[in-house]
């Protein structure tokens, strides 16, 4: 098998790229939803739909909640991201003169629901670009795709082998460094630069002191309750949503 994605929502988006050497296969006996997945499959003219059992579904891919579905994108490229790959450069090279862009760097996230969660606010808050290493970080995999109900589709992913390196280039191209971090400038005051760029660190450690020192300001989000601490996939839309309020998308 090739790539697979699982969950109706991520099937739904995937379909919409899907390519000729996919396959759909649905557990017989499932109606409603399976049905509409069954019809969407054949509209494209290029994912053939097989029906399967339960036992035989569980097997393909086991220990996974399918809830009987699975779109197998067929092809020998690993992971289930099917994001849009871009380099840093080649992002920054595209961008207009006095245009406005915002990128989000994940620096050591290791849960991939996580990261499916952050791509689906990436999407929704209309993130340019989202950065992430190639090592002691997750990927994008069938997880990620699932829990981002294929909102990971519709982002640009740069998977790169030193944020620092990454930073300095678009520091070079007019952005400015954001690193989230409890200890900074509270984010209701934080005045957002056109071209910003957003860093959220790991789940235990936070943001590596290498990335820190490259940052330009450090912002934190105010806390009122008892815990002192918020999911990153949370406090990420949170201070998405802070830089839109002053800095709305604009179409590419």
């Amino acid at each position: 098998m090739g790539e697979k994605v699982y969950g109706y929502h991520a099937i739904e988006e995937a379909l919409k790229k899907a390519s000729h050497g996919s396959t759909l296969y649905l557990v017989r006996g499932e109606r409603e939803r399976s049905e509409e997945l069954d019809r969407k499959a054949r509209l494209t003219g290029k994912v053939a739909v097989k029906k399967i059992s339960k036992q035989e579904m569980d097997r393909m891919v086991p220990g996974i909640d399918h809830r009987g579905a699975l779109l197998d994108l067929g092809g020998p490229r690993k992971g289930a991201s099917r994001l849009t790959e871009i380099s840093v450069s080649d992002f920054c090279a595209k961008l207009k003169e006095d245009e406005g862009a915002l990128v989000l760097i994940l620096d050591g996230l290791t849960d991939p629901h996580n990261l499916g969660a952050i791509l689906r606010s990436a999407d929704q808050f209309g993130v340019d670009l989202v950065i992430i290493p190639e090592r002691r970080s997750v990927q994008a995999n069938e997880t990620v795709l699932k829990v981002s109900s294929g909102a990971a589709q519709y982002v640009n992913l740069s998977v790169v082998t030193n944020l620092n390196r990454e930073i300095d280039t678009l520091k070079a191209n007019g952005f400015w460094i954001y690193g989230a971090d409890m200890s900074g400038t509270s984010s209701y005051e934080e005045k957002f630069s056109p071209r910003t760029v957003i860093v959220m660190g790991s789940e235990g450690d936070g943001i590596s002191q290498l990335v820190r020192k490259n940052c330009d300001h450090i912002t934190s989000i105010p806390m009122h309750g008892h815990i002192d601490s918020l999911n990153v996939s949370v406090a990420t839309g949170i201070l998405l949503y802070e830089y839109r309020r002053s800095n709305p998308p604009c179409s590419r």
